[in-house]
């Protein structure tokens, strides 16, 4: 089955971090650009950042790039999301989508061939 699964939420006070999972299953991850998003309550969904196949990142909100940051682990067909700092305001639904992108092209826009279901992402004041 070809699915991308969110892990590793939670529920965080103000200035503590997570590290979210992105793990593929049914297709090799490393030749696909990957990318977070999140949604919070009442908003859209916004895109965070990207990693290329080649391993280019590229953020769509410069404003976290002091304190989200993106690694893939290909042993785990895996891309994680590290947050740290994190703030009340970064409450919402975190999600990965993958594009199949095996020459390393930019991962700056969609579309995304897959979603995951979004794991949630609590921080409290």
């Amino acid at each position: 089955q070809v699915q991308l699964v969110e892990s590793g939420g939670g529920l965080v006070h103000t200035g503590g971090s997570l590290r979210l999972s992105c793990a593929a299953s049914g297709f090799a991850l490393d030749v696909y650009a990957v990318a977070w998003f999140r949604q919070a309550p009442g908003k859209e969904r916004e895109g965070i950042l990207c990693m290329s196949s080649s391993g280019g990142i590229e953020y769509y909100l410069e404003s976290l790039k002091d304190r989200f940051t993106i690694s893939r682990d290909n042993r785990k067909n895996t891309v994680h999301l590290q947050m740290n700092g994190l703030k009340p305001d970064d409450t919402a639904v975190y999600y990965c989508g993958a594009d199949f992108r095996p020459h390393g092209s930019s991962c700056r826009t969609g579309p995304w061939d897959f979603w995951g279901q979004g794991t949630q992402v609590t921080v409290s004041s």
